[in-house]
């Protein structure tokens, strides 16, 4: 178990958070399925905590298709419909309607964006300029829940179609695929996001 003090405070709550933390919060990643189960888990936390989230992460993978944005976006409405009513009975998921309902509007706009730049990654990555942002926070109440950049995000997606991707949502999603780096500078995951700038 890594030193609490060299953690992100807000992972030092749970196992499940600081695994979490550990092996993927912040890093860089560019993998459009990657991407849009972010997307999704982030416009499903509004509301509520990440811990929440977390624990349905696997009921969210099962009740969409494991993220294929090519599956999900062949959904019929009527189809649609039909298997949000499956997954509340079924799946382990935060149960509103219009958040599920969002993840298959959601990967139609995906879909979209992949046509026309080649990938869901190279659109969302242009608004960091396609590497990480370098934070320098020294604890944890220094962190924004919003910026100049992630508003640009929040409209640019609602845009294309998108929900429920509101300002903090594109924040939040903006730290946890590593677009920025919010590790605080003790945090002993910091350095070595800081090192992949410029790769």
């Amino acid at each position: 178990m890594t030193d609490s003090n060299r953690l992100c405070f807000w992972a030092s709550h749970s196992n499940l958070e600081h695994q979490y933390h550990d092996n993927e919060w912040g890093k860089p990643n560019k993998d459009d399925r990657y991407l849009f189960e972010f997307l999704t888990l982030e416009g499903a936390q509004a509301g509520l905590n990440w811990y929440t989230i977390l624990k349905k992460r696997i009921g969210y993978r099962d009740a969409f298709e494991n993220y294929d944005i090519d599956k999900l976006a062949t959904y019929t409405d009527q189809e649609i419909e039909s298997r949000i009513s499956v997954i509340i009975e079924c799946y382990d998921v935060v149960r509103h309607r219009g958040k599920l309902r969002s993840v298959f509007t959601n990967a139609r706009a995906a879909k979209a964006l992949q046509h026309q730049y080649g990938s869901l990654a190279i659109p969302l990555w242009q608004f960091v300029n396609n590497e990480p942002l370098i934070n320098h926070w020294p604890s944890t109440k220094y962190v924004p829940i919003t910026t100049s950049t992630s508003l640009a995000l929040s409209q640019f997606l609602k845009r294309h179609g998108f929900k429920f991707m509101g300002n903090i949502t594109c924040y939040a999603f903006m730290q946890a695929v590593g677009m920025v780096n919010d590790h605080t500078i003790n945090c002993h995951c910091y350095q070595a996001i800081e090192s992949y700038k410029g790769k």
